[in-house]
C-alpha cells in the first residue's frame, strides 16, 4: 500500500510521517515528502527528532529520486538540514560507509550543476558535513 504523503503544517505531522515512511523503508514515499517541504522549514518540522536513520534515508531518497531531476532543491535541503538541531552529534554518529553515501550525493550536485548554487557554495557546504 502505497503511503499518502502530504505537506506537513507541523513538527508532530511531519514526525509522524517521517516514521511511517521509515518504517515502510520507503525511499521513494521520503522524497515525495522532501519534494513537497519546503527547505527552510525542515529544522523547525524535526525539531530535536533528527537521528542517523533519518539523516541517511534523507540522502538516499535524495540522491536516487531528487538529485537528477532537482539539484538546486537538494542542495537547499542539505543546506537546511545542517541547521537542524542535533545535526552535529547525529554528523559524529555516522560511520565511514554511511559518510561515504553523504559524499556520493555532494559529488552528484556537483556534476548536476544548478544555478542555485555554485561550487564554491557547494563546497563550503561539504566543510560542514566534514566531507
Amino acid at each position: 500500500e502505497k503511503l499518502r504523503i502530504y505537506e506537513p503544517s507541523n513538527a508532530y505531522d511531519f514526525g509522524q510521517i517521517i516514521n511511517a515512511v521509515h518504517a515502510n523503508k520507503d525511499k521513494a514515499a521520503c522524497a515525495d515528502l522532501l519534494t513537497i517541504t519546503d527547505p527552510k522549514k525542515l529544522p523547525v518540522l524535526l525539531s530535536n527528532k533528527l537521528e542517523g536513520e533519518i539523516l541517511l534515508m534523507f540522502i538516499q531518497s535524495l540522491e536516487h529520486y531528487v538529485a537528477g531531476k532537482d539539484p538546486g532543491l537538494v542542495y537547499q535541503h542539505l543546506f537546511y538540514l545542517s541547521k537542524a538541531e542535533r545535526f552535529k552529534v547525529v554528523l559524529a554518529l555516522l560511520s565511514k560507509n554511511e559518510k561515504e553515501e553523504v559524499r556520493q550525493l555532494f559529488d552528484l550536485l556537483s556534476e548536476n550543476q544548478s544555478d542555485q548554487y555554485s561550487l564554491e557554495d557547494l563546497e563550503s557546504l561539504k566543510k560542514v558535513y566534514e566531507l
